[in-house]
């Protein structure tokens, strides 16, 4: 099993002013980018610091879509080479983390009245699985494709195809990371915020002051790098060098609805009647999502992201038009979720035809990467890398054929015990550290949350090793319980503090205000909309 010692103990600092104050590399940033970065550092050799201002994952890196995919629609806007470093990524993902990435597979069905043409689609899809090296689609006629998703609309349909991608827990892969960097000597504290970055009379970077948002301490930390991975914010702490390119927040909203409701173990993306975008319906954790939208996103950053009345309409639309047959209400959702996309573009062109590809800078130590895709973190991690390498010389840059995530070498004998689903889950959540969960806990927590794939497990552990700040970090991003149970899961919430409180220093007043500032959140950013 890992070594908790190495890694998460360090993770568990307390505050910036606790740590050593020397560092080859700080990042700034726990979304996935951030953590990639975090993770690829350690990988070099490099003594890595990563510094959050929120929880860790606590921006779009909890709030995407969910979906590891090669972009199959950056084909038609001609970005060919972002389609094939997607689908590489993809499957090297598949390869290192199942269990945590697994396959999934989509149907599209095709009309003649609107959307691609069966040709068309024929023809991307087969770049799609070249770019594979595996076929990875077939096609159907009408009558397959309406056998094969109940309630779907049959007025033009003239057939439709499968194909296969693969699907993640967002927060989860950021953990994960942050678990390889932590486990390998780098350190991450969340709830921590740069105020300032210090340069030297060249100009060049030399510190940052760092504050703990929950305790008030500084610290000044010094390093000849600072990687800006803060996504929306970034080009408020470093504008691009590019005249008039700049980040276009974006919004992409989610329903999530019972799995009950949604019949199908894969994916129904289909065409938006009103503005011909892509939308789908996929199951996630035991519930239906349905999603996105692509609006821009005025409100303040620092504040939780919250769908709109407009865009649930937007998705009921879309869903009542595709699948009539189904029936499902507004009123049967159980909660939203809504994330800011840090989209780089000229704000000239609709949200949706702007470019998802990112974009690299530097200015004497301070480099920034932002924009690109959930599937290409690595990529992006290792291009900010290369930009820093002439203020880090010693550091060496791990061989591409390098896995990026490690294996136990052994299971602990209760895991072994456990349900092969279960193993394999923890596995790929946790990795080296899976064993922990179960051996840790007693027997009666190794069994499932109500309806959810989540081990009660898995909150005692999070509690004691995962830098849970709020009540909010257990619930929302360590597991994801807080979206896939009504009411948030409010009902449990005792339950949670019986189990977690011996790894949390929460008296009971803290833990009342902890689960009613929690609820007040849930209801504000991740209830159904009105």
């Amino acid at each position: 099993m890992g070594n908790i010692s190495a890694g998460l103990r360090k993770q568990g600092a307390a505050a910036a002013t606790d740590i050593d104050s020397t560092w080859d590399v700080v990042v700034i940033g726990g979304g996935i980018t951030g953590a990639a970065v975090f993770c690829e550092a350690v990988r070099m050799g490099l003594k890595t610091l990563l510094l959050e201002q929120k929880d860790f994952a606590w921006g779009t890196s909890s709030r995407s879509s969910k979906m590891v995919h090669g972009g199959l629609r950056y084909l038609k806007q001609g970005k060919f080479m972002l389609t094939l470093a997607s689908v590489r990524e993809r499957q090297r993902l598949l390869s290192e983390l199942p269990g945590l990435v697994d396959p999934l597979g989509f149907l599209m069905p095709v009309y003649s009245d609107h959307g691609p043409s069966r040709l068309a689609m024929g023809v991307g899809l087969s770049l799609y699985s070249l770019m594979a090296m595996e076929k990875q689609h077939k096609g159907y006629g009408p009558k397959q494709m309406a056998a094969m998703v109940p309630g779907l609309r049959t007025k033009k349909l003239s057939g439709g195809f499968y194909f296969k991608d693969a699907q993640v827990d967002d927060a989860r892969l950021v953990m994960r990371l942050i678990h390889e960097g932590a486990d390998s000597g780098g350190v991450a504290l969340n709830y921590t915020r740069v105020d300032d970055i210090g340069r030297d009379r060249r100009g060049r970077v030399a510190a940052v002051t760092a504050i703990d948002t929950d305790t008030g301490k500084t610290a000044e930390l010094y390093a000849p790098v600072v990687v800006n991975a803060t996504g929306a914010w970034a080009d408020k702490l470093h504008p691009p060098p590019a005249r008039g390119i700049h980040v276009r927040p974006l919004r992409g909203s989610h329903l999530i609805f019972p799995g009950s409701l949604f019949p199908l173990d894969r994916v129904v993306s289909f065409i938006h009647p009103a503005d011909g975008r892509p939308v789908f319906i996929f199951p996630w954790e035991g519930t239906a999502v349905l999603g996105t939208t692509d609006v821009d996103h005025e409100p303040d950053l620092n504040m939780e992201p919250v769908i709109t009345g407009g865009e649930a309409d937007y998705l009921m639309e879309g869903l009542d038009f595709i699948l009539p047959g189904l029936g499902i209400s507004r009123e049967a959702c159980i909660a939203s979720i809504a994330g800011v996309r840090p989209v780089l573009g000229k704000g000239k062109v609709p949200a949706s035809k702007e470019s998802r590809e990112h974009m690299v800078w530097e200015q004497k130590g301070l480099v920034t990467v932002t924009g690109g895709k959930l599937t290409t973190f690595r990529l992006l991690a290792r291009d900010a890398l290369a930009k820093a390498r002439r203020y880090i010389p010693h550091g060496r840059p791990p061989l591409d054929s390098e896995p990026v995530f490690r294996v136990p070498d052994r299971m602990s004998e209760k895991t072994e015990e456990s349900d092969l689903g279960v193993k394999r889950r923890l596995l790929g959540r946790y990795g080296a550290l899976a064993g922990r969960v179960v051996e840790e806990s007693p027997r009666e927590l190794v069994s499932t949350v109500g309806d959810t794939s989540t081990l009660w497990a898995e909150l005692p552990f999070a509690a004691r090793y995962e830098q849970v700040k709020h009540l909010s970090d257990l619930m929302l991003r360590r597991v994801r319980i807080g979206l896939l149970l009504p009411g948030g899961g409010e009902d449990i919430l005792d339950k949670v503090e019986s189990i977690c409180a011996p790894f949390l220093s929460w008296d009971s007043d803290r833990w009342s205000d902890e689960k009613k500032r929690y609820t007040e959140e849930w209801h504000r950013a991740y209830a159904p909309p009105d």
